[in-house]
C-alpha cells in the first residue's frame, strides 16, 4: 500500500509529458534551404519564416510550404489556327520560379493550376497572330514573346517565369503533303533563277569577247581555226565547214607581199 503514491504520482506526470510532446512536435518545424514558410496567426498573414528551425504557436498559427525552385510546367497540346487558317496542334513547357512566397499564397488560390491556364490562354493568343511559316521557323521569337507575356502577368502573384519553350507543332497529313510541294516549287524557282543568272553573265562575257575580236580581224581568223582544231581533236570521220573569204583574202595577201632584200654590208 506504501507504494500507490508513487503510482498515482507516475500516472499524474505520464499524460503531462504526452501533451507536452504533442505541443513540441505541433511547434517545432525544419524547413529546408529551398522551401519558406508562410505564417498565419489567427488567421492573419504575420510574416514569412525559414529556412531552417522555426516555432509555431499550436492551434493558433499555421503554416503554407512554398517551394522556391524552378518548376516545370508542361502544358498541354492546344488547337491553334493559324493567321492563313491552318489548323495546328501545339504544345510547350514552361520554367517559372516563386519569389515572393507571400503573393504567390496569399493573392491566388494556386498558382500551379492558375499558371497553367494562363499558359493554355496566351499560347493560343500569341501563336493565332503568325503564319504557319512563322510557327516553324521563328520559334526562338515567339518563345521569347510567350514568356514576356507571362511574366508580366504572373508578376502580381510572385512568380518569376524564367522561360518558354514551344515543343511541338504538329500539323495533318494533307497540310505536311502541300508544304512538301511548296518546298519542291521553291527549290525549282531556285534552280531556275539560277540557271538564268548562270546564262546572263555567259552573254555578257560573250559580248565582251565579240566586241574585242572585232577590233582586230586578223584576231577573229585565229580565233576560228582554233575552233576548227578543238573540232578536229574530236573523233569525227568527216567535217565540213565552210571557208571564209575573209581568211583568203589575208592568206593572198600574206603571199603576195614581196620579201624586203637582205642588205650585205
Amino acid at each position: 500500500m506504501e507504494d500507490l503514491p508513487m503510482f498515482d504520482n507516475i500516472a499524474f506526470i505520464a499524460p503531462i509529458v504526452i501533451i507536452l510532446l504533442v505541443f513540441l512536435a505541433k511547434a517545432i518545424k525544419i524547413l529546408r534551404e529551398y522551401e519558406r514558410a508562410v505564417v498565419f496567426t489567427l488567421g492573419r498573414f504575420t510574416g514569412v519564416k525559414g529556412p531552417g528551425l522555426i516555432i509555431l504557436i499550436p492551434f493558433i498559427q499555421q503554416m503554407i510550404r512554398v517551394d522556391l525552385r524552378t518548376l516545370v510546367l508542361d502544358v498541354p497540346s492546344q488547337d491553334v489556327i493559324s493567321r492563313d487558317n491552318v489548323s495546328v496542334r501545339v504544345n510547350a513547357v514552361i520554367y517559372f520560379r516563386v519569389i515572393d512566397p507571400e503573393r504567390a499564397t496569399i493573392q491566388v488560390e494556386d498558382f500551379m493550376a492558375a499558371t497553367s491556364q494562363l499558359a493554355q490562354t496566351t499560347l493560343r493568343s500569341v501563336l493565332g497572330k503568325h503564319d504557319l511559316d512563322e510557327m516553324l521557323a521563328e520559334r526562338d521569337k515567339l518563345n521569347s514573346d510567350i514568356q514576356e507575356i507571362l511574366d508580366a502577368q504572373t508578376d502580381a502573384w510572385g512568380i518569376k517565369v524564367a522561360n518558354v519553350e514551344i515543343k511541338h507543332v504538329d500539323i495533318n497529313e494533307s497540310m505536311i503533303r502541300a508544304i512538301a510541294r511548296q518546298a519542291e516549287a521553291e527549290r525549282e524557282r531556285r534552280a531556275k533563277i539560277i540557271n538564268a543568272e548562270g546564262e546572263e553573265q555567259a552573254a555578257q562575257k560573250l559580248l565582251e569577247a565579240a566586241n574585242i575580236l572585232s577590233q582586230r580581224p586578223e584576231a577573229m581568223q585565229l580565233r576560228y581555226l582554233s575552233t576548227l582544231n578543238v573540232i578536229a581533236g574530236e573523233k569525227t570521220s568527216t567535217i565540213i565547214f565552210p571557208f571564209p573569204m575573209e581568211l583568203g583574202e589575208f592568206l593572198k595577201t600574206a603571199a603576195a607581199s614581196p620579201a624586203k632584200p637582205s642588205t650585205n654590208k
